[in-house]
């Protein structure tokens, strides 16, 4: 295990069934409080629209809410869906956060609307720019925290704030992008791992350095249900497959309770497709999830790993992260 991996923590702020929006944000700045004790190196929300069961649609006031409930760890978007926005807005709104919250602000970068083809549109209402616009926004946004001249005005905030950038993706299109503006890269493999090892090469070898990044940087996406016995775990772990399968089947929900028996339930083709994107997925006690956690780390060689996990009970949730850092404490040595 190469001692100076991160490791930290993606937050869909869950709004679990019988509850509301307000509730899924408290429980995530909890959540961030209890992630900045464990050591955890930084704390991600991203940006979803018209989806029940996930509150951080207004990502940039989430993380304010959050940076309030910490000190330390860094906090960030994985990501802000660009093309949703205009480049300007995103610069001040995160120029904001980070003079609120000095070196502690990250900006992941996706090109996807992160919501279906209705809701897109009508976040997009007045807006010229689309997908295919992704690099030109990049740089444009690069621009304004640089407070480029040739712009002509400042965004203030944000000119002169230290932000960094990350390119997202679940493709070979966003490791191109990354590669080839200099930029670290982060895959999604946490809900779509198929491409990771195709991405991440072609990322590595086509790096080139900039002002940012000296060296390609690679952060992966990894989904955790961790407790003190497997079968609890395994349980606990039905709420992350159901889950799945709504957003499958077009029909996103709050998160569910854990069903018992639930995978075995469900017809073998789509049995077919969750062992597939289990590939970076760990569920058991510590001993599985360190053993799962140093074969992916290993495979992949990555920097860092942000850590995920739809669990419905809040207390399971916290506890389960204890165990994850258990686990990573041990196979760093730590």
């Amino acid at each position: 295990m190469r001692a100076m991996i991160r490791f930290s923590v993606l937050d869909l702020v869950p709004v679990t069934e019988g509850s509301e929006a307000g509730t899924a944000l408290r429980q995530s700045a909890a959540f961030a409080a209890h992630a900045e004790a464990l050591g955890f190196h930084r704390y991600w929300v991203a940006e979803h629209h018209g989806m029940p069961g996930i509150a951080s649609a207004a990502t940039s006031v989430v993380l304010a809410h959050i940076g309030a409930a910490t000190s330390r760890i860094r906090i960030g978007a994985g990501g802000i869906m660009l093309p949703n926005h205009a480049p300007l807005l995103i610069a001040e709104q995160f120029g904001t956060l980070s003079a609120l919250f000095p070196g502690r602000i990250d900006l992941g970068l996706g090109r996807a609307p992160g919501s279906d083809q209705r809701v897109a549109q009508a976040i997009r209402r007045g807006l010229s720019g689309g997908p295919d616009e992704f690099p030109r926004d990049v740089m444009e946004l690069q621009a304004y925290f640089a407070g480029d001249p040739r712009l002509g005005f400042q965004a203030t905030p944000g000119a002169g704030e230290q932000v960094p950038i990350w390119i997202l993706g679940s493709s070979l299109y966003g490791a191109q992008l990354a590669a080839a503006l200099g930029l670290p890269y982060a895959f999604a493999s946490h809900f779509a791992p198929a491409a990771l090892d195709e991405a991440i090469a072609i990322y590595r070898r086509d790096f080139r350095p900039s002002a940012q990044l000296d060296r390609p940087y690679v952060m992966a996406g990894y989904n955790v249900c961790a407790a003190d016995d497997l079968g609890e775990a395994q349980l606990l772990a039905t709420s992350m497959q159901q889950m799945f399968v709504q957003l499958r089947t077009g029909q996103p929900g709050k998160l569910p309770p854990p069903v018992p028996g639930y995978l075995d339930s469900l017809p073998p083709v789509v049995q077919a497709q969750m062992a597939a994107a289990r590939s970076a997925t760990s569920i058991g006690t510590q001993a599985e999830v360190e053993r799962d956690l140093a074969a992916f780390i290993e495979r992949t060689g990555v920097d860092e790993l942000i850590i995920g996990g739809q669990i419905y009970d809040f207390e399971a949730r916290k506890r389960s992260l204890d165990i994850t850092m258990a686990a990573i404490r041990r196979l760093t040595g730590e």
